[in-house]
């Protein structure tokens, strides 16, 4: 078999196997109705400062619309609070409530384990050329949502 079909058959099985393990590693009894998509949004709203929903839409790359419909689920979660900025009321800034930044840090846990797991029995060349690689296919997936 050639590297590029192998290459391949890598790829779509590590897609799928991060997918399954990323949602299950969140399956805990407190985090039980957080789905993955919930997570991407938690991450995206971060544990800096209150976002406004403009730039966590952006970094999400979905519609401020698709975005409401998540936070709104997020908030009746008791995940994500909401506020309007003091510099201009019609701004919504959202951030993550107590209970969303322990979500946020359970997630990060396993990210951080996933992390070292990869790159624990690399040399330096290696893991310089495994961050090449993943940066490469990241901007491929990044042209591909653009339409490019």
């Amino acid at each position: 078999m050639e590297i590029k079909q192998r290459l391949n058959e890598v790829l779509v099985k590590l897609f799928r196997n991060v997918n399954n393990i990323e949602e299950q590693a969140m399956k805990t009894e407190e985090y039980k109705d957080v789905t993955t998509n919930d997570m991407h949004v938690i991450e995206a709203i971060g544990m800096d400062c209150p976002r406004n929903m403009t730039a966590v839409a952006k970094t999400l790359g979905v519609t401020t619309g698709t975005l409401t419909i998540s936070v709104n689920s997020l908030v009746k979660k008791g995940l994500v609070e909401r506020s309007r900025s003091e510099e201009d009321r019609r701004v919504v800034l959202v951030s993550l409530s107590e209970k969303g930044e322990k979500a946020y840090i359970h997630h990060q846990k396993f990210h951080e384990e996933m992390i070292e797991a990869v790159v624990a029995r690399l040399s330096d060349g290696e893991k310089h050329a495994l961050e090449k690689a993943l940066g490469n296919l990241n901007d491929f997936f990044t042209e591909k949502r653009r339409g490019s």
